[in-house]
């Protein structure tokens, strides 16, 4: 049986408009009307109807995203933002002007962790063991596959293209996913996870 994911990231926060780190922010009034007026809305509302099941992130900022989706979702703690440790709510150009070797090796390096937080390459690792055991449901249709709708964060969309692929952790600084941005991946009866581009 075929598994088709849609991952989908969250609207953009305050925090990232003004280039912070996130602090569980909710989402604001801009961002509301954003996913509002978003495109991919109708999509997503009509294929979490049909999907066997819906997974977020624990982020007020998801769980509000869900919300106003009207769709209902279970928490899965692989879909969490990367941990931001002691650089939560701080801005990036404070950070460049106290810490800026440790941003530097941060934005380069797939190893490196704000203090108290998490690296990249941990994340990948969640996200990817995450992909790998996703199971049926028990509501899944043997036939027509199962359907399986993710929200979460651009860091996570990331982690998982990288996974599929099997590229390096290293080329992380490759990747942008944008906000409100949908990602589908599906996985073969053979267990084999693929990238479908434009096919959301």
């Amino acid at each position: 049986m075929q598994t088709r994911l849609l991952l989908v990231s969250h609207p953009a926060t305050r925090a990232m408009r003004v280039g912070a780190f996130p602090a569980d922010d909710p989402l604001d009034p801009r961002a509301l009307d954003a996913l509002r007026a978003w495109h991919g809305r109708a999509l997503i509302v009509a294929q979490g109807v049909e999907a066997a099941q819906v997974f977020r992130s624990a982020a007020t900022c998801v769980r509000e995203t869900a919300e106003a989706l009207g769709l209902e979702a279970q928490i899965a703690p692989a879909l969490s933002d990367a941990d931001a440790g002691e650089w939560r709510g701080r801005r990036l150009h404070e950070l460049a002007a106290t810490q800026p070797e440790a941003l530097a090796a941060w934005s380069r390096s797939p190893d490196a962790a704000p203090s108290a937080g998490e690296s990249f390459r941990v994340v990948l690792a969640r996200v990817g063991a995450w992909l790998d055991a996703l199971a049926p449901s028990s509501s899944a249709s043997p036939a027509g596959g199962m359907q399986v709708i993710a929200l979460t964060h651009a860091v996570v969309i990331r982690a998982a293209l990288i996974h599929v692929l099997g590229a390096p952790a290293e080329s992380f600084g490759r990747i942008e996913i944008a906000p409100l941005s949908i990602v589908e991946l599906r996985r073969s009866r053979e267990g084999a996870w693929t990238w479908w581009p434009g096919a959301g």
